[in-house]
């Protein structure tokens, strides 16, 4: 009885006027991934110079990273590095969202602002960042596993002979099918809880838990429009990787301002107290 009437005391929970699905849902066609792809250019043709610097130093990075694995014999992981760099992408282009922000709030520009980038989120942002790499991680280790698993301990023949091998063979067809599924299932993950994630914990005060959450469920209340803008973040991925990683200069910059603008065209109006907010910290920083 005391049970009974200790639970009637307890207030029934209500949920929160308008937390729906359709919360989320945006009136944003396809074709406005054109448009994103438009003002990132717009954005990295105003004051080019740290934009393409930023993109010299990411191609910097890769092309270290490549050649080490070539250097150290782990030449075999080279395509699930390459297919992960895109996991881990959304928190490398941090400077860029940097860079659109301060273009709008008409604060000075600069490699060092964009290199040096102080979030709002404070070490939040770093949460997410460990987050996606250890998927980039476990990716790569996946793709090991599948490849030990479909051709036993056979040695890598090497990147002049791994193509012959999936191509002409039943078992590499197989592995490619399932190697496509399982790498699509980790990439499509790392993007719904990262695209609009990073750009948030840069330019609004909240947790990592609650940005990758409202992150994901924008991409999902928004497949169409979200679709089509990942369809052309990995078109242009792989124009860069077909140009030797050399395209990284223009294409990632353009892709991450144009992220940039994604992210305010799906976040919705900004409160007044946002607003006020976001101006006060442009002034402090600049």
């Amino acid at each position: 009885m005391t049970i009974a009437r200790n639970m009637d005391q307890i207030p029934p929970v209500i949920p929160a006027v308008g937390a729906t699905k359709t919360d989320w849902r945006r009136a944003v066609p396809a074709a406005m991934a054109l448009e994103w792809l438009g003002a990132g250019w717009r954005d990295l043709i105003r004051h080019p110079a740290p934009s393409l610097a930023y993109g010299l130093l990411v191609f910097v990075a890769s092309f270290l990273v490549v050649g080490g694995l070539f250097r150290f014999g782990h030449d075999y992981i080279l395509f699930p590095a390459l297919s992960g760099f895109l996991v881990v992408a959304p928190i490398a282009a941090i400077g860029l969202y940097e860079k659109s922000r301060r273009l709008a709030a008409g604060a000075p520009v600069s490699l060092a602002a964009m290199v040096l980038v102080k979030a709002r989120s404070g070490g939040q942002i770093l949460f997410v960042g460990l987050l996606l790499c250890l998927l980039m991680l476990l990716w790569m280790r996946a793709a090991v596993l599948l490849y030990a698993l479909f051709f036993g301990l056979q040695p890598f023949p090497g990147l002049d002979g791994i193509l012959p091998l999936l191509l002409t063979s039943t078992t590499g067809w197989a592995m490619l099918a399932v190697g496509s599924l399982v790498g699509g299932l980790f990439a499509a993950f790392s993007f719904a809880i990262s695209v609009f994630a990073i750009p948030r914990l840069l330019a609004e005060r909240t947790d990592a838990l609650t940005a990758m959450g409202q992150s994901m469920a924008m991409v999902w209340s928004n497949l169409p429009v979200m679709l089509t803008w990942a369809s052309i973040v990995v078109g242009l991925f792989a124009i860069s990787v077909a140009s030797g990683l050399l395209g990284l200069i223009v294409v990632f910059p353009l892709l991450g301002h144009a992220t940039w603008h994604a992210f305010l065209a799906m976040r919705g109006p900004e409160t007044g107290a946002d607003s006020q907010r976001e101006g006060r910290t442009t002034g402090a920083t600049s």
